[in-house]
């Protein structure tokens, strides 16, 4: 009842009216009183034998509001009729929603029936709360991947980045954390996502158990620019509502690149300049906007972000790439290497950071954690000259110890999809990889 009465208050007395007076590729120039409408203003085309078109403003030009598409323009001629709906976009989602699966308009899409709304409005583009009022992060999370519980260890309400090429894995990565991850609710947005893909992951990876207490928003790779961006809203305002029920929530994004490049196919329509690789300047003040919705809260949820970001070209240094790393807790970096060889899940233990380690790490296995580190470390600063034959056995105790060490390490960062190991399991093992080998470590010279 009291999403009835918001919904009703939200309606206009009167019916605001415009009409189609240019179409650009898909920029709608819509005449009319504009003064009804803003930016991020619904608009719908009416067009004859068909549901209207579900528009938003994006822009205004010499008297006409620019508009972009959710959908195709498939009837839309000059002329048409364009009723002006909302000035304000939100969704009322109810803790019914769980097991669901809705498309970037917050609608089912999985033949289980409508979905009842909640009692309040829940925003699209809701602001965090202010720094001085949010908790701090909390316990280590235990996320079932003993590559990232050990050298990467993610706290509640810790935001990270798996940073990956195409066919590395992180769809993958991203499955396993969706299915190991100890977390009370999980909100899972596909953006931009191969349509083959989702039921496989509904199915194959998330399983009914996995997806009774999850929320998934799917926005395919040939939806509407609008539609791409939508999703990662509406992704981010469902972690919300469930965090703020004092859950501590596991927001999963796949991918926040999608979203830029959608946000720029939105930018360059309403004529921004093209920056960096075409990207736009909005493109940069929206990412941290969107990342930053993810945290802890005020009360006792959070909100743990995964987001995976699609490096083009294998380059880590690309601009979304360089924007996201700045703005999140940390990065996973997956390599295409280390997945030729074989290794899965194929993450550079090396060139990954959390940003809440050593602070979340117990004291009593700190040590074994750094002895790990430099023994990877000097193997991979040797690996030329260990594979050319060119390193003699005996010249240097620390490199040998490395070369004892790498088929234990290789075999304990290696994981099948099926696995899952706990925060503990993985440093007693890990501790015992290096006891096995390491005998001898009093007589090695202290780094």
């Amino acid at each position: 009842m009291l999403a009835l009465i918001d919904e009703i208050s939200g309606l206009s007395a009167t019916c605001v009216s415009g009409q189609v007076v240019a179409i650009r590729g898909l920029m709608i120039e819509v005449a009319g009183p504009v003064y009804a409408m803003s930016i991020g203003s619904r608009v719908e085309i009416l067009v004859p034998r068909s549901h209207g078109i579900a528009c938003e403003v994006i822009g205004f030009r010499d008297n006409v509001a620019l508009c972009m598409p959710f959908g195709p323009l498939d009837g839309v001629r000059l002329g048409s009729r364009v009723e002006v709906k909302s000035s304000v976009q939100a969704i009322f989602p109810s803790d019914q929603w769980l097991g669901r699966v809705v498309n970037a308009m917050g609608e089912p899409i999985d033949g289980k029936g409508p979905l009842p709304k909640g009692p309040a409005a829940i925003p699209l583009r809701n602001t965090p709360p202010a720094p001085h009022t949010r908790n701090r992060v909390g316990a280590p999370l235990d996320m079932g991947v003993r590559a990232l519980n050990t050298f990467i260890t993610c706290c509640k309400g810790q935001r990270m980045g798996i940073f990956a090429g195409s066919g590395v894995g992180k769809s993958v990565l991203l499955s396993m954390l969706a299915r190991n991850t100890a977390s009370d609710i999980s909100v899972i947005g596909l953006i931009g996502e191969r349509g083959r893909e989702v039921q496989e992951f509904i199915e194959d990876d998330l399983g009914p158990e996995g997806l009774a207490h999850s929320v998934i928003v799917v926005a395919t790779s040939d939806e509407a620019a609008l539609a791409r961006r939508q999703a990662a809203y509406l992704t981010l305002s469902l972690a919300e509502y469930f965090r703020d029920q004092g859950n501590d929530v596991l927001c999963l994004m796949d991918s926040v690149t999608r979203f830029a490049m959608a946000q720029r196919e939105i930018g360059l329509s309403a004529g921004e300049p093209p920056t960096t690789k075409g990207y736009t300047p909005t493109v940069f003040a929206e990412l941290p906007r969107l990342l930053e919705r993810a945290g802890p809260g005020t009360n006792n949820g959070s909100i743990t972000g995964l987001f995976t970001v699609l490096v083009e070209g294998d380059d880590h240094n690309e601009p979304i790439a360089d924007a996201v790393r700045a703005i999140l807790d940390g990065h996973i970096v997956m390599e295409r290497g280390i997945a030729e060889r074989g290794r899965f899940p194929a993450i550079n233990v090396l060139r990954s950071v959390s940003r809440t380690m050593p602070d979340c790490v117990a004291e009593e296995f700190r040590e074994t954690i750094i002895r790990a580190r430099e023994s990877m470390a000097t193997y991979e600063d040797m690996e030329e000259l260990i594979r050319l034959g060119a390193y003699r056995k005996g010249s240097d105790p620390l490199v040998d110890r490395a070369i004892e060490l790498r088929p234990g390490l290789e075999a304990f960062l290696n994981q099948t999809k099926t696995e899952n190991s706990t925060i503990e399991d993985g440093y007693l093992r890990l501790a015992g990889i290096l006891e096995d080998k390491g005998s001898d470590q009093d007589d090695l010279p202290q780094p």
